[in-house]
C-alpha cells in the first residue's frame, strides 16, 4: 500500500483537487479510492489497459461522484443568510448591505415557517423539493408558505 501511495498519490491527488476544488474533501476522497485500490486490486485486468490508467479511472469517478453527492450539495447550500446580507461588490469594492435596502426588517414581517422557506430557497439555494424532503415539510406546504412570503413581501413593497 505505501509503494502505491509513494508512487502514484500525488498524481492521483491532483486529479481530484482538479475536480473536487476542496483540499480536505480531496484528501479524504484519495484516502478512500487507495483503500478501494487496495480491496479490488484482483480485478485489474492487464489486458485492458495500464494499471494507473486503471486506477486513474477509478479515481476520476470517485472524484465526480463526491462532487456530485448529497454531502457536497448540502455544504454548498448551508451558508448562512448573514453571508449573503454583506456582499462585496467586486468592481468597485463597496459593500452593498440588505439592511440598506430594507429587506431584513421585511423579512422580521413574516411568520417564522414564511422566512424559513424564503430563506432556505433564495438565500442558501434549496429546491422547493429539498426544503420538503430535508426538513420533513410536505412539498404544498413549503410552496404555499413560499407563495404567502412574496406575496406579503409584494404587499409591504408596494
Amino acid at each position: 500500500m505505501s509503494y502505491l501511495y509513494d508512487k502514484y498519490g500525488a498524481a492521483l491527488y491532483g486529479t481530484v483537487e482538479r475536480i473536487v476544488q476542496n483540499g480536505e474533501v480531496s484528501t479524504e476522497v484519495v484516502q478512500d479510492i487507495f483503500m478501494k485500490i487496495w480491496n479490488k486490486i484482483d480485478q485489474y485486468d492487464p489486458k485492458k489497459g495500464r494499471f494507473f490508467t486503471w486506477m486513474l479511472n477509478m479515481t476520476r469517478n470517485a472524484a465526480i461522484d463526491k462532487v456530485r453527492s448529497k454531502e457536497i450539495n448540502r455544504s454548498a447550500k448551508t451558508d448562512s443568510i448573514d453571508d449573503y446580507v454583506y456582499t462585496i461588490d467586486n468592481q468597485n469594492q463597496s459593500e452593498i448591505s440588505i439592511d440598506g435596502i430594507g429587506i431584513k426588517e421585511l423579512m422580521n414581517d413574516l411568520a417564522e415557517e414564511q422566512r424559513f422557506v424564503l430563506l432556505k430557497v433564495y438565500f442558501e439555494g434549496f429546491t422547493h423539493s429539498e426544503v420538503a424532503d430535508e426538513f420533513d415539510i410536505p412539498l404544498g406546504t413549503v410552496k404555499t408558505r413560499l407563495r404567502s412570503a412574496l406575496k406579503h413581501l409584494r404587499k409591504r413593497l408596494e
